[in-house]
């Protein structure tokens, strides 16, 4: 039985009228170990995210997923839930608990299990990793590869019959990521569990496993056993050749007979074979001027004697760390993770400060020199995440705005960036979104704005990371271009290969230090587990050769590169594309009510009903029935009364998780505003975060935010019988912009938005909330006394008024273009 039938998927993101997935029909067997590779942007993600339904990006989709027999929108989403396990890139993204233990439980609570069977299949499962010996642990405290390995625990605690991967071992170091991929391939022999997994790093996932598909485009261009699927894409001459395991690719261009090897074993008897045929040439040894030619140049990065700690009652993550990096020298850091690497890097950036000993960059101390200055032509740094990086709602827009504050003519800003654009390959993404990218395209655009500004230092925090084996190709010629000007880079990598292949030295990080540098070819020849699949495989006949490449030289054969290699090659100076040579249009201006009415969602009426009549009269009900000494009851009957609505509303969908995460955020950020201005009396930005909330998603949705808001507010300002006022007043405002916005009588413009919520403040806050007063505190109430309360309450109002339209005016046209986009990619809160 297939655990998955594909029966010609095609699927579209929103607004895109090209397909990123094209027509793919295949078939799992159950138990078989699947591996999909490709380029950066093939749709690896897509396809995988296709598998399981939650986790399904929004777009349209063509074509039939079966899975286990019956097509996969049809079985429940326990059964989705239990069934179908997922790991993720990055291991924080799927970790939910503070204590292993518990993030071993959570799926099981999750779906109900009773205590006996947690407990049960908990133990078994932390037997099974061998997990049972950092158990009781905090899961803050775990490295990288620990908590993937918990994650990926977490999961088979649920007994999936199938383990979908994006790319797991990506931010794991080499010991780490075999130590991950061993447990993979322990569940799939052992447990007979159907593995899908997507990855770039093909040297030891493809000895595992029993088929490869190789995307491109969207569409599925080679599948078969890895044996064959090397040999085919060597054939076909296409870039995915190059991230072929090293003995496929000495195989394919020694030309050799037999079974094409896969496995390090399988390649060291190959080539003991081929060792009797030919007569194999040892390599020239490192010439002493080569290896040490980085010494004749000036200092660019002199660490020395460095300590460093996070906080006084921690550990020191920096120990007595010294290390000298000159001007046109290349250095690459390998180690484990949380060995400090990361953190050496903050240091040389001048984002922390050693605690003892000194960071010179170019002969001069690193946390004194201004930040404007140590970014301005002299430091660049990519970090881990190059999210950090981007500032614009475009890859176009954000390189712009990394050249805005240059003293640079617009003829020499378009071309910085159009030769950029060519050197990271960006021409087909520069009207995207930063934050649509794949994994590989963000280190890109990444890598685009670090290298616009020039830099003479280039600091890389896993640069290589989600990078396909083509781009990586250019990207060598891009730092060997810039080690040529004259810069020096050093660059934090787990991808062994990339280092052996382009690094000038090679340091091993460990506790803090370094405990090895040397060339590459010293430093990886001595080393037996941070060394490359070519040393492994060949060291007992060519013990210099680290590298595929090595290896086919001493067989007396030449690399092949593909038919269309890296073209990213060229001159800084030539004129800049068309494509990237216009400034980035501005943003286009929020569009008008009258040409956005929406028919109101069913259940609008009851909600009308229920907000303008069931919940004021709850609250007078209190006020004179209860004598308002039940205010607690009254605000729980108001919020019960507010949920009424909310789900007639959305009664025919069901609300999904993200529309309600989405709206909980926006409840939390009201909280947090009105408590960061807490000291102003009446300067709140309450009341424009809940006209935001209303007319971003829903008149529903408005009132939610206000009610909410105003009831969890006073659990830190104090509650009272003014609660259920408060709730009223906040909650009328959200649901009346929801309401007007959704009939088109409010356009969604800053300035008229001001004036609806200056005027809802005034109004209906102030209007109510001055004769609540007096219904609270008077028992007998005149016409008098509403009078002065509305007299004694006008410059409150007033205020409370000019801050809404003021927060309006600030915030309302960047946050509700935030909320649209999330509407549009995730297909949340749709009329």
């Amino acid at each position: 039985m297939e655990s998955y039938v594909i029966d010609k998927l095609e699927f579209y993101y929103p607004g895109k009228d090209i397909p990123a997935l094209r027509s793919i029909s295949i078939s799992v067997p159950q138990g078989q170990f699947v591996t999909i590779c490709g380029f950066s942007g093939c749709g690896k993600t897509t396809l995988l995210r296709q598998l399981k339904p939650a986790l399904a990006p929004h777009g349209r989709m063509e074509g039939q997923i079966i899975f286990e027999g019956r097509p996969l929108s049809e079985h429940d989403q326990r059964l989705q839930s239990s069934r179908i396990g997922f790991v993720m890139q990055n291991p924080d993204s799927q970790i939910v608990t503070a204590k292993v233990w518990h993030e071993l439980a959570f799926g099981l609570e999750s779906l109900g299990y009773d205590n006996r069977d947690i407990q049960l299949r908990v133990a078994e499962t932390a037997s099974f990793f061998g997990i049972h010996n950092w158990f009781d642990r905090d899961v803050n405290e775990l490295s990288g590869g620990h908590k993937q390995l918990l994650n990926l625990a977490s999961i088979m605690a649920m007994q999936p019959g199938v383990l979908i991967l994006d790319e797991p071992t990506s931010q794991l170091d080499p010991v780490a990521a075999e130590r991950f991929l061993a447990a993979v391939h322990k569940i799939n022999q052992e447990l007979g569990v159907t593995v899908i997994m997507a990855e770039q790093r093909l040297e030891n996932v493809l000895p595992i496993s029993d088929r490869v598909i190789v995307m491109d485009g969207g569409a599925i261009i080679a599948d078969g056993p890895p044996r064959e699927v090397g040999m085919t894409l060597k054939n076909s001459g296409h870039g995915m050749y190059m991230a072929m395991p090293s003995p496929v690719m000495v195989y394919a261009e020694v030309d050799g007979a037999g079974l094409c090897p896969v496995t390090v074993r399988e390649g060291r008897s190959w080539l003991d074979r081929k060792a009797a045929e030919l007569n194999l040439k040892h390599l020239p040894p490192e010439s002493p001027l080569t290896m040490r030619k980085h010494e004749l140049s000036d200092s660019a990065v002199e660490i020395s004697q460095a300590w460093f700690r996070y906080d006084q009652r921690s550990d020191d993550v920096i120990k007595d760390l010294s290390l000298t990096v000159h001007a046109g020298e290349f250095l690459a850091i390998a180690g484990g993770n949380g060995a400090g690497k990361s953190t050496a890097l903050s240091l040389i950036a001048g984002l922390n400060r050693p605690n003892r000993g000194r960071v010179l960059l170019e002969g001069k101390n690193a946390c004194e020199i201004p930040v404007q200055h140590r970014f301005d032509g002299l430091l660049g740094y990519l970090p881990q995440d190059p999210k950090m990086l981007f500032l614009e709602k475009t890859v176009k827009a954000d390189l712009y705005c990394t050249l805005a504050d240059r003293r640079l003519k617009p003829t020499d800003k378009e071309e910085r960036i159009a030769s950029v654009v060519s050197l990271c390959r960006l021409d087909n993404l520069l009207d995207m979104h930063p934050y649509d990218l794949s994994g590989g395209e963000q280190q890109r655009a990444g890598l685009a704005k670090v290298l616009l500004l020039k830099p003479r230092i280039l600091l890389l925090d896993e640069p290589t990371k989600g990078m396909d084996a083509e781009f990586k190709h250019g990207f060598a010629q891009i730092l060997k271009n810039i080690k040529v000007s004259g810069a020096a880079i050093i660059m934090v990598s787990h991808d062994i290969e990339f280092c052996a292949r382009h690094a000038d030295r090679c340091a091993l990080f460990f506790n803090g230090g370094i405990a090895a540098l040397d060339s590459p070819r010293a430093f990886f020849s001595g080393n037996s587990f941070y060394t490359t699949a070519a040393s492994r495989m060949a060291r007992h006949l060519l013990p210099e050769a680290i590298t595929a490449e090595d290896i086919i030289k001493a067989c007396g054969a030449t690399v092949k590169k593909p038919v269309k290699p890296w073209t990213g090659d060229v001159d800084v100076a030539q004129k800049p594309k068309s494509a990237a040579g216009r400034p980035p249009e501005p943003a286009p201006a929020l569009a008008p009510a009258p040409a956005l009415r929406y028919p109101l969602p069913s259940g609008t009426m009851a909600a009308v009903i229920m907000i303008l009549l069931a919940v004021p009269l709850t609250v007078l009900f209190g006020t004179y029935f209860l004598d308002d000494r039940r205010y607690y009851f009254i605000s729980l009957l108001v919020a019960l009364e507010m949920v009424v609505p909310f789900l007639l509303a959305f009664e025919r969908r069901g609300p999904r998780p993200r529309e309600l995460v989405i709206i909980a955020v926006l409840c939390a950020m009201t909280v947090a505003g009105r408590a960061a201005f807490y000291m102003l009396p009446q300067v709140k930005p309450v009341v424009a975060l809940v006209v935001i909330a209303g007319v971003g998603l829903g008149g529903e949705a408005g009132f939610l935010v206000g009610a909410l808001a105003a009831l969890v507010s006073d659990c830190f300002f104090g509650q009272g019988p003014w609660t259920p006022w408060q709730m009223l007043c906040l909650g009328i405002i959200g649901f009346l912009a929801g309401f007007l916005f959704r009939k088109g009588l409010l356009p969604r413009r800053p300035l008229l938005l001001s004036i609806f919520g200056a005027l809802a403040a005034l109004l209906i806050y102030g209007g109510l909330m001055n004769p609540a007063s007096v219904l609270i505190f008077q028992p007998q109430p005149t016409a008098e006394m509403f009078a002065l309360a509305y007299i004694q309450g006008l410059p409150f109002d007033i205020t409370h008024a000019a801050a809404s339209a003021f927060f309006l005016l600030l915030i309302s046209r960047p946050m509700l273009e935030k909320l649209e986009r999330i509407k549009s990619k995730y297909g949340l809160l749709e009329p």
